[in-house]
């Protein structure tokens, strides 16, 4: 039975999450404010975390980020009433994996968990270790090194790293990787694409500059080749 976290402090919300998610056989825990949501986290350890963005003690984004630094690999799905796109950008930025506008459809909350779970356990992350040259990723410890070397990558990066290393030698565009990392269909710019695919050609590539492994399929996107 897998687990999931709603970190949300309204009733009604909260009595239509739990009838949701009991209803189709998943253990739900509610913690109703953002002051004990991480001690919630750490006491349930959950697939998923569904996450309301205004909560008393805390906020939605503190707890985001707290959550993706010491568990990177958890989906976090952001459940809000606030429909500001700038909103959505830092939180996806931050680590989120999708976002739900209340009032929101059951049924599509449900699926998007269920797609979230599915697509975790179909990841790389299922394996301890992934290896292409010189580089080592752990997943089980959430570390990554090139050439025995530690390096730093944020929760955003590791993502967009586990997407490729999931579609190898797939050549996916760039609206694709904004809908599969970022978690929806339209962004503001894939200018975000292409930053992050140069901060990891330039923390994992030998020759950025020449890049064995991520490279540019012109006018259409990217592909990973190991």
């Amino acid at each position: 039975m897998d687990k999931v976290l709603a970190i949300e402090d309204d009733p009604a919300v909260q009595r239509a999450l739990r009838r949701t998610f009991e209803t189709a056989g998943f253990d739900i825990t509610i913690a109703a404010d953002g002051t004990s949501a991480m001690d919630v986290f750490r006491a349930t350890t959950p697939r998923v975390v569904i996450l309301d963005l205004r909560l008393p003690g805390r906020s939605g984004q503190d707890i985001c980020r707290a959550i993706k630094r010491v568990a990177a690999s958890v989906p976090i799905l952001v459940l809000s009433a606030a429909s500001d796109v700038v909103d959505k950008v830092l939180l996806l930025e931050l680590g989120a994996d999708d976002y739900v506008t209340k009032p929101f459809s059951p049924r599509e909350l449900l699926a998007r968990v269920r797609a979230a779970i599915r697509r975790l356990n179909q990841s790389p992350e299922n394996r301890e270790v992934f290896s292409f040259d010189d580089v080592e990723v752990n997943f089980s410890k959430m570390e990554l090194s090139k050439a025995g070397k530690l390096v730093p990558l944020t929760p955003q990066e590791f993502k967009t790293l586990s997407f490729f290393l999931n579609n190898e030698e797939r050549v996916v565009s760039r609206a694709e990787l904004l809908n599969e990392v970022w978690g929806y269909n339209s962004y503001p710019t894939t200018r975000t694409v292409d930053t992050h695919i140069l901060r990891l050609r330039q923390k994992l590539e030998n020759d950025p500059g020449e890049p064995m492994h991520f490279r540019t399929v012109h006018g259409i996107g990217y592909k990973f080749v190991r």
